[in-house]
């Protein structure tokens, strides 16, 4: 597989390494760029969009396919007009020696769209798509708090996704940086004594405080 990778046309150095062995260059991140935009293009038009030959962009994709970077293809929908036009983040603070029955249980929701284990005050976030408020709170009231593994929960409505990117890739920061993307300006001294003490030494207005994981979390990833 990196034997074809690497002798397959242009491309610049490898960024990275991932799955079996297939070595990530410049060209396979912008058939990955390409594909983000549109996952149905034909292998043709794939090329001509990269700037390689038909067999090249053949052989690239089905090494990316084979690597298991690209892991499926599937559509993307409209929720409003699918009539799940209520999302909603539900932080869940998991007794600690039952992390594979709340995984066990979460599985069993369909209405869950995507769940990770966080850092913080909680111990995992769900995000959820619904068709109004009184579906999430009969969610959180009547099927989470009745899950034994479930100590607490905090519930956020979503009232606008001002954006939400298929993928992100490392070529994206690069090619931004080339156009010239104006940087955040870095701390500057100020007469004020309390806030001079801070940016003199270099630190950001305001603050981060990241708590670790507890005990247990692990488990949650790890369970099958």
């Amino acid at each position: 597989m990196t034997e074809m990778s690497s002798n397959s046309g242009s491309g610049g150095g490898a960024t990275g390494r991932i799955g079996i062995g297939l070595e990530l260059d410049a060209t396979h991140l912008k058939i990955l760029e390409v594909l983000r935009d549109n996952g149905r293009v034909s292998v043709s038009a794939l090329a001509e969009r990269v700037g390689i030959s038909r067999a090249n962009a053949y052989t690239r994709f089905e090494a990316l396919r084979a690597d298991g970077v690209i892991r499926r293809f599937t559509a993307e929908i409209d929720h409003q007009r699918a009539g799940l036009g209520i999302v909603a983040l539900i932080f869940v603070t998991v007794r600690q020696q039952m992390w594979r029955q709340f995984r066990a249980q979460l599985a069993q929701m369909p209405e869950v769209e995507y769940c990770a284990i966080t850092t913080g005050q909680h111990d995992a976030m769900i995000q959820v798509r619904m068709a109004d408020v009184a579906e999430v709170h009969a969610m959180v009231t009547e099927r989470l708090a009745n899950i034994p593994a479930v100590k607490a929960t905090e519930t956020v409505f979503i009232l606008d996704e001002v954006l939400r990117r298929p993928y992100v890739l490392p070529s994206d920061r690069e090619r931004d940086r080339g156009r010239g993307a104006p940087r955040r300006p870095g701390p500057s001294p100020s007469s004020d004594p309390e806030q001079g003490q801070g940016q003199g030494q270099g630190l950001p207005l305001g603050k981060m405080r990241f708590v670790g994981a507890a005990e247990g979390r692990a488990a949650l990833r790890d369970a099958t």
